[in-house]
């Protein structure tokens, strides 16, 4: 496998590729999203029946320097563009997080960050179903664990990438791999559903069609997604940023760190964000991951 593209990819600016990827691969144990110290994103996608890698980094406040090995490489340039929201328009969320003084100045230090989305909705779903329910450090290890079990790795340059599994390679496996991995009988179970329902089915573009609370009904009818996946789904799944997994564990413990105050009143600040509530929980997850100390500083 070599690179047959190589272009720019304009951004809106200002853009931090980076905070991004991080907000995308969320710990650096992720083998799927990977990010080098020379700064540079590199992912292996599916592309049909053959693999596409494509590497990103940023050259400019406008501007992504984009490298695509594989089959058919234009094809992927809308995807990156997806998953790493370089078309995304931030003005309306930096209205709404005007009143909240803690919350204007951490957009502040992460001013840059835009809305990341997996390439399909099904690993958005494999990944909230996984992360259900347990520490986001032991689902991360977890997801790990079965990435490399289930999808064998691709070498360029000299370099590994694992793809995410598929779902017809979830639906293949054993059972004793994926328990091996961490997995629950139940969760199991519930990738094994979602796997049946988004292979070979129309369901993601009809997805797109529906309201954000339609399409959260739609997904609730799988089984082992409830209201907080189902969230989860169409916020990292669809780019929804009208939707927060408001029953996240982590959410009340961050606001509070992350605001300085014993008590948020959660609803009322998601009310207040309105269309962009959505931003809140990647700038939450940096805020927690990163331990924001000062301003634009974060650390790995």
């Amino acid at each position: 496998m070599r690179f047959t593209f190589e272009g720019a990819l304009p951004v809106r600016s200002p853009y931090r590729l980076d905070l991004t990827v991080y907000a995308l691969r969320r710990l650096a144990g992720n083998v799927v999203d990977l990010f080098d110290e020379r700064g540079i994103y590199r992912r292996a996608l599916h592309a049909g029946r053959g693999i596409n890698v494509v590497e990103v980094r940023q050259t400019g406040a406008r501007s992504l320097h984009v490298r695509i090995a594989g089959p058919q490489p234009r094809a992927q340039l809308a995807i990156v563009e997806r998953m790493l929201g370089t078309c995304s328009d931030m003005r309306e969320w930096e209205k709404r997080v005007a009143p909240f003084p803690w919350l204007k100045e951490l957009a502040r230090e992460v001013r840059g960050l835009r809305p990341p989305r997996y390439p399909t909705l099904w690993e958005a779903s494999a990944n909230a179903i996984v992360f259900q329910q347990i520490s986001i450090h032991a689902a991360a290890a977890i997801m790990r664990r079965l990435i490399e079990a289930l999808s064998p790795p691709v070498a360029l340059d000299g370099l590994r990438s694992h793809p995410f599994f598929t779902e017809a390679q979830l639906l293949a496996a054993k059972e004793r791999p994926l328990a091996n991995a961490g997995l629950s009988a139940n969760k199991i179970a519930h990738l094994r559903s979602a796997a049946e329902t988004f292979f070979g089915t129309r369901i993601e573009s009809e997805l797109r069609e529906l309201s954000s609370d339609d399409a959260a009904g739609r997904l609730r009818a799988i089984r082992g997604i409830g209201p907080w996946s189902a969230a989860l789904i169409l916020l990292r799944g669809l780019g929804r940023l009208d939707v927060f997994p408001l029953r996240d564990s982590g959410v009340a413990r961050s606001l509070q760190l992350l605001s300085g105050q014993e008590h948020v009143d959660a609803e009322g600040l998601l009310e207040a964000l309105g269309p962009v509530r959505g931003m809140l929980y990647f700038h939450l997850l940096l805020g927690r991951l990163r331990n924001l100390a000062a301003a634009g500083s974060i650390h790995a």
